[in-house]
């Protein structure tokens, strides 16, 4: 196929009606995927050559059309993916070699799995892949990661020379709960019982909840989100990711998506957390507290969202990066997936030792969690 390639370095230049068909297309496509989300980040000015993370999107053309595409940037730094490869660049370091730039295939700030190879068939697909082996090779760059892809690409990827990595989050499951209660009753005695008493707490200290669909989100609801969002970096002594234009732009957006859910004492407003979701799949995203209030995390961050997932039927609740607490509130381990290219002959063929030795690891820890399921046996 004749495809002509093009370095994009904003969604601008191609434009909602083309990037939203495309990703129409796509079987593993979800809301972080989306112009609205993407474009934010960067009109936004949180994802840009100024914070280390230079947007580089490669895309295919044909007859005007867009066949494929690759959210891709220019890292100068490893913040913000959630696949840490900061070892592999602290070994470049002390063998006088530079890691930094390399070019990532991710969605900023998210570790949420998806497409990461937007192709409208399998000859666009082997197209990208090939495109990107092209850039890759001929920029001067240390490597190429793709964080997060679905298992099929992550395969395909494979079979082009990525080496694969493997890694674990914890998602809910629906079981066609008709409420929290029904759920409940699915857990070991100990977990539901914990899980009363965590509820219990948050109710005794008079903590009452508003979910507010997107939709209905003023611009008070999203600058007090902004305010929990900023005190949970600064109690971790680390810099906030997100402004508040970011918020309010997917406010904006994609707000039938987002899901802000409030915490309340005396009809004042102590914590927040934000959701994003679609009819099938609730993401867990960001929480912030103003004050401390025992359990009240678990609250506002996992039971109100699950009770949020049980009221409309949503079959998923990924919970987000690590976290081997979620477990005990109904979560299961599921594997996810990266790839990786290293320019360095010596440091692929070491990283790839290491990557199977790894993979191992990460299966037997699998093995032992789901050893530990927090349901009764069936």
């Amino acid at each position: 196929m004749n495809y002509r390639t093009r370095i994009v370095s904003s969604l601008s230049e191609i434009g909602r009606t083309a990037w939203d068909a495309l990703l129409a297309t796509q079987a593993d496509a979800n809301p972080f995927l989306s112009f609205s989300f993407l474009h934010a980040l960067h009109e936004s000015g949180c994802v840009s050559a100024r914070t280390g993370w230079q947007p580089q999107f490669l895309t295919l053309w044909q007859d005007g059309r867009l066949d494929a595409a690759m959210p891709l940037y220019l890292k100068n730094h490893s913040y913000g993916e959630y696949v840490f490869d900061w070892a592999w660049a602290d070994a470049y370091r002390r063998n006088g070699l530079e890691y930094y730039p390399k070019l990532l295939s991710a969605i900023p700030f998210t570790p949420v799995s998806g497409s990461r190879l937007l192709a409208c068939d399998a000859d666009s697909e082997a197209a990208l892949i090939g495109a990107l082996q092209t850039l890759q090779e001929g920029n001067e760059v240390s490597s190429t990661h793709i964080l997060y892809p679905p298992e099929a690409q992550a395969r395909t990827l494979e079979k082009s020379g990525y080496m694969l990595r493997s890694g674990v989050q914890f998602h809910w499951l629906n079981d066609g709960y008709s409420d929290f209660d029904a759920f409940l009753s699915t857990l070991e005695r100990k977990k539901s019982k914990n899980i009363r008493a965590e509820r219990r707490k948050v109710r005794d200290a008079g903590i009452g909840f508003r979910h507010v669909p997107g939709m209905e989100a003023t611009d008070a609801d999203w600058r007090f989100f902004k305010r929990c969002y900023d005190r949970t970096y600064a109690e971790h002594y680390s810099t906030p990711y997100l402004n508040l234009d970011f918020f309010k732009r997917i406010g904006t957006t994609m707000p039938e998506n987002l899901l802000l859910i409030v915490a309340e004492r005396n009809g004042k407003p102590i914590a927040s957390s934000l959701l994003v979701h679609t009819a099938q799949t609730l993401y867990g995203r960001y929480w912030g507290a103003l004050e401390h209030v025992p359990c009240l995390h678990f609250e506002t961050a996992y039971y109100q969202p699950l009770e949020f997932c049980i009221a409309s039927g949503i079959a998923c609740f990924e919970g987000g990066a690590q976290g081997e607490h979620k477990m005990a509130r109904g979560f299961l381990p599921q594997k996810t997936w990266s790839a990786h290219w290293l320019a360095h002959p010596a440091f692929a063929g070491a990283i790839e030792r290491f990557l199977a030795q790894e993979s191992g690891g990460i299966d037997s820890y699998i093995d032992e969690l789901n050893d530990h399921s927090p349901f009764k046996v069936r």
